[in-house]
């Protein structure tokens, strides 16, 4: 400023200058003088600061709910839980999976010590609850969902049965006495399982028809089968599916269609910056078919038949060949319903060329389904026994090791690791080799459209046999994955960009938002240890030292002088 006060560089000429300078920068250079400040606030210039600092493409617009390129900057750098703030170490054992309640106020893990832990979130984390499942003769617990209204538990594991044979088991716990209230045997152990409804339950069973032939039932189960009457039904079946190639139904969870039409992010795959937006849907009329390999029950199994020449079909592909002819006068086509919006989706991962699990499945449910009343165990099992329809096939070509839902079920992300481009699956047993980099796919299940294009920023090192599941867990803003190079990482789910990684000493197996607070992210890894993380937001928030009171016979006193 001049004398005067009349400023000597005109607001252009300092606007160029701040556009060469960081973030950090232009925030220090804005406390100077009050024509310093106005210029440090401009739009323009943190439009530019934006794209330069994140590396976000050009063509990609700001966020719709936005007000201002300085706040959405703010956002991304403030409210992103990337400082560790405590760290669990009551495990003794790797760490598998992590679930919050649906009020946030408590969480479970799970643990290759065989234990499920309930935990409650407070401004300081401290253990509530330790349910040991040895006594029941699991292996170790692996999977944990609380019921809509958290009042019960559904905990998943690996049972040791006869002869060390290997399946799974289902146990609910009550949240109130913490008392195990049923146990439903889960076939195989990677279905997990997961809530229908408050009180019911959707279990697994696996029934081999070949060498490499299967039919995986899904069953819906009363979370309170031990104490129900005996006049009461307690198990339903849902879906019986058949399985090719060695392949199983594995990670079933339910999707509400009842909250898709208010997302809380409308990822539009014709939006500047998305992919070509790839198409699944398998209508009753293909799921009816004859299957012959040409209009096979997954479109992908076209492009892969396609041009090879097959003078003489092994053992494997003889008995394929047969298991489609046989299901084709047995396979019931989906049911149709008007009322969508009533529905529920389940998905799963499936596949019909190799044992990896490459496809995802989709089969509605329909209202009169969510129930256990109607026919019995064991009814519906005779010679006129059929198969059922999936609804939608979605194949990701490649090998899926991880699934989560939007908090509104409207989108499905899939971490995955890719087959070789044009790779062909000659041996189910020997699927094709996978990629180390992990992509992070978007599916909307309203429309069966993949949307966006991948996220890709973490890896995996393990060869299909030796595969496990990488739990995601997707907020209102935010998605987040383990990996297996001991980090976490946090994407942006509307500008597809890594925002941080979350480091711990060994491989991160599942990473949780809490519902009611996207600031604050758990991840558990092998190392042993749960870690939680807060925004540095909410960190200086709880850090301001607060003013004490003032004792109230002080100011008596300085009121009488």
């Amino acid at each position: 400023m001049d004398e005067g006060g009349i400023p000597l560089l005109p607001d252009s000429l300092v606007y160029q200058i701040f556009l060469n300078l960081g973030p950090a920068d232009v925030l220090a250079a804005g406390l100077v003088c009050h024509q310093w400040q106005a210029v440090s606030r401009d739009e323009f210039l943190w439009r530019e600061q934006f794209y330069r600092y994140y590396q976000v493409a050009r063509n990609v617009p700001r966020h719709p709910a936005a007000t201002s390129w300085y706040e959405e900057f703010r956002r991304l750098y403030d409210t992103v839980p990337c400082v560790e703030v405590q760290t669990l170490e009551e495990h003794t054992d790797q760490v598998l999976h992590l679930s919050f309640s649906h009020s946030g106020y408590q969480f479970a893990s799970c643990s290759k010590d065989c234990t499920v832990k309930i935990w409650n979130n407070d401004l300081s984390i401290s253990l509530l609850h330790s349910a040991d499942m040895r006594p029941y003769n699991w292996s170790y617990t692996q999977f944990s969902q609380f019921n809509q209204d958290d009042s019960l538990l559904l905990a998943s594991g690996v049972f040791l049965g006869p002869h060390n044979s290997s399946s799974g088991e289902i146990a609910v716990i009550s949240l109130d006495t913490f008392a195990l209230l049923s146990r439903v045997r889960n076939k195989p152990y990677d279905v997990f399982g997961c809530w229908l409804t408050d009180t019911s339950l959707i279990s697994g069973n696996l029934h081999r028809i070949g060498d490499i032939t299967s039919c995986s039932v899904l069953w819906l189960n009363n979370a309170f089968q031990d104490v129900e009457s005996e006049n009461v039904n307690v198990v339903k079946r849902l879906f019986k599916i058949q399985n090719l190639n060695a392949s199983t139904i594995r990670t079933v969870m339910v999707a509400d269609c009842s909250r898709f039409d208010s997302p809380e992010l409308l990822l539009d795959a014709g939006a500047p910056g998305a992919g070509p937006g790839r198409v699944f849907d398998l209508s009753s009329d293909s799921e009816d078919q004859a299957v012959d390999p040409g209009p096979a029950r997954a479109k992908g199994l076209r492009r892969v038949l396609e041009g090879r020449a097959q003078p003489q079909l092994s053992e494997c592909a003889l008995e394929t060949k047969a298991a489609e002819l046989l299901a084709q006068g047995h396979t019931k086509p989906p049911e149709r319903s008007t009322a969508a919006a009533g529905n529920k989706l389940l998905i799963f991962t499936t596949g019909c060329f190799t044992y990896s699990p490459h496809q995802i499945g989709i089969k509605q449910i329909l209202p009169h389904q969510m129930t256990t009343a109607g026919p019995v165990l064991g009814e519906g099992r005779g010679s006129d026994a059929f198969f059922d329809a999936l609804d939608h096939v979605i194949d990701v070509h490649g090998h899926i090791i991880g699934m989560g839902l939007s908090p509104d079920n409207r989108y499905l992300y899939v971490n995955s690791r890719a087959w070789p481009s044009g790779s062909v699956v000659a041996d189910p047993m020997q699927p094709p080799p996978i990629a180390e980099e992990i992509d992070l796919l978007v599916f909307d299940l309203k429309t069966m459209r993949e949307v966006k294009r991948a996220l890709r920023a973490h890896r995996a090192y393990t060869p299909n046999d030796e595969c496990f599941f990488i739990f995601l867990d997707v907020s209102r803003d935010f998605v987040a994955s383990g990996a297996e190079d001991r980090h976490g990482y946090i994407w942006d789910r509307h500008y597809n960009i890594c925002l941080a990684k979350l480091r711990h000493q060994d491989v991160v197996n599942s990473v949780v938002f809490s519902p009611q607070e996207q600031e604050l992210l758990l991840t558990a890894s092998d190392d042993a240890t749960i870690k939680a993380w807060r925004s540095p937001r909410t960190v200086r928030v709880h850090q301001a030292p607060r003013p004490r009171p003032r004792p109230f016979f002080s100011w008596f006193a300085s009121q009488r002088r």
